[in-house]
């Protein structure tokens, strides 16, 4: 038996006709960058999320990075980020010219902890970037509450969170501005690279819409410096086919989530896994990754690949310690909940079409090690 982390073949097939239609509708148009497309998939984005203005540009990256451009993070600034994430969310602050500050996490739901951003706030203290990492939102409430008494610009790195809710609202309501990333394996993915970022202030999203095309208003005069940042026309059109079964694709991945939870505790491997844990309940896990804890993590993964079975490491080691920070003078040792997560962390295969079967061919194959 064979089972990928995640089926994008299957999940074409099914589609498969629908997307093909879109496509040759854009093609059609002769319409490829921005576009009809595009505004529409920025409006159905924006009804879904329940925010008032959606903004696309070319990743979930550059989503990052417009939105502190717009929010005039600069050269001086610090943004306090999570050190347990992908390197998107310091390296954009780098490329403004800000400095990273590093944090902690929540040993459990693997987010950075309100009590860690306090901790760091300076003078220099500009904005912080809460991640809803693996598709569970970040505290919210209490980040938002200490960002208000401290006057810091807020943006939600959502990238692998479209959908998840938050005490009853979806993240992209809470932050001055939120990232959403359409790469491929993302629970709303495209066929390459796109993003989109979330406002609810109309200020900003007019001037987000600027620097996505090198701070141009209108076309050829430009008010400031941006970007080549947009979205193309044919990964808005695949993406409005998708967007449509992302809350059916959404429940499948809970599903399956839910029938690992009970087969390691049937087998008693709950007593030597960490597994997934909600830190709030009345919140949402959209599970874009399906991760656990476990010593000999390196061990384990080889057994598994000898049996077929994907996995992978998300995040092998934290951002703190990466060779291009060395001049920030972190040291092993520094933020210890992450550092212990990057050596025992392992996502298990997520696809909302797994089935019990299969799973169970999963757990059991820790059985033999464990």
């Amino acid at each position: 038996m064979q089972i990928p982390l995640l089926d994008l073949k299957k999940q074409y097939d099914e589609i498969k006709d629908e997307i093909q239609e879109a496509i040759n509708d854009v093609l059609e148009s002769t319409r490829y960058v921005l576009g009809e497309h595009v505004q529409k998939l920025e409006e159905e984005i924006a009804d879904y999320t329940g925010t008032k203005y959606g903004i696309g540009v070319a990743s979930g990256t550059d989503a990052l990075l417009l939105s502190l451009h717009a929010l005039d993070i600069g050269p001086g600034d610090e943004v306090i980020v999570p050190t347990f994430t992908f390197f998107a969310t310091a390296g954009v602050v780098s490329r403004l010219g800000a400095t990273p500050v590093f944090a902690d996490i929540d040993p459990f739901s693997y987010n950075i902890t309100p009590e860690e951003i306090e901790d760091k706030i300076t003078d220099k203290t500009k904005a912080v970037i809460p991640v809803h990492l693996y598709g569970q939102p970040a505290e919210m409430d209490k980040i938002m509450d200490i960002a208000k008494n401290y006057n810091l610009k807020v943006v939600e790195d959502a990238c692998q969170a479209i959908g998840a809710e938050y005490k009853e609202t979806k993240v992209g309501n809470f932050g001055d501005a939120t990232a959403l990333s359409f790469f491929p394996s993302k629970n709303l993915g495209g066929y390459g690279d796109g993003g989109m970022i979330l406002t609810n202030n109309r200020d900003l999203a007019d001037r987000l819409k600027s620097l996505r095309v090198h701070g141009a208003e209108p076309k050829y005069f430009h008010k400031e410096v941006g970007y080549n940042s947009r979205l193309d026309a044919i990964q808005a059109a695949i993406l409005r086919v998708k967007l449509k079964y992302l809350d059916e694709w959404t429940k499948g991945r809970q599903r399956v989530a839910k029938t690992y939870d009970k087969l390691f505790k049937e087998n008693g491997l709950d007593q030597k896994i960490v597994l997934p844990r909600k830190k709030v309940e009345d919140s949402t896990h959209v599970y874009h990754q399906y991760v656990i804890r476990v010593e000999n993590r390196d061990k384990l993964q080889k057994h598994l690949q000898e049996k077929s079975i994907s996995t992978a490491i998300y995040y092998p080691e934290p951002l703190h310690l990466q060779e291009c920070y060395q001049d920030l003078g972190y040291n092993e040792g520094d933020l210890t909940v992450a550092e212990k997560a990057c050596e025992e962390v392992l996502a298990l295969p997520i696809d909302p079409k797994l089935n019990e079967e299969q799973i169970k061919y999963i757990t059991d194959k820790f059985l033999k090690v464990l």
